[in-house]
């Protein structure tokens, strides 16, 4: 017995769900200068102020890297770390693990989509 002291370090977290998320949110701001602007007019939303949304294309290299950070740490949670569960746990399962990988690769593609877009978005408004 360690004195009735309980452990300093924290039980890891069963879900890359927090990771996964915030790597999907930094990559939709990442492209919110440039795919914001054809979002809106694809939804008939215009007027002059799309224009200011350009005022965060000075930020979009810091995005991009949360973006990669967060999907770093979700990838090394799903495919690096050893999971630790109960025997019980719905963590503990194989098939939960699979279609968390599933929507990891899904999130993965979107946010690519998305940070890539100043690239490939010029083909598509001629």
């Amino acid at each position: 017995m360690n004195g009735g002291r309980q452990s300093d370090s924290p039980a890891p977290s069963s879900t890359p769900g927090g990771t996964l998320f915030a790597g999907l949110l930094a990559g939709v701001t990442a492209s919110a200068c440039c795919l914001g602007p054809v979002v809106f007019l694809a939804l008939g939303i215009s007027g002059s102020w799309i224009g200011n949304l350009t005022a965060l294309e000075p930020y979009r290299p810091v995005f991009i890297g949360l973006t990669l950070l967060f999907l770093g740490l979700a990838f090394r949670r799903l495919y690096l770390v050893p999971r630790e569960c109960a025997d019980k746990a719905p963590c503990a399962t194989a098939d939960t693990l699979s279609r968390q990988r599933r929507i990891f690769w899904i999130v993965t593609g979107v946010v690519g989509l998305m940070v890539a877009f100043p690239w490939y978005g010029p083909l598509f408004i001629k």
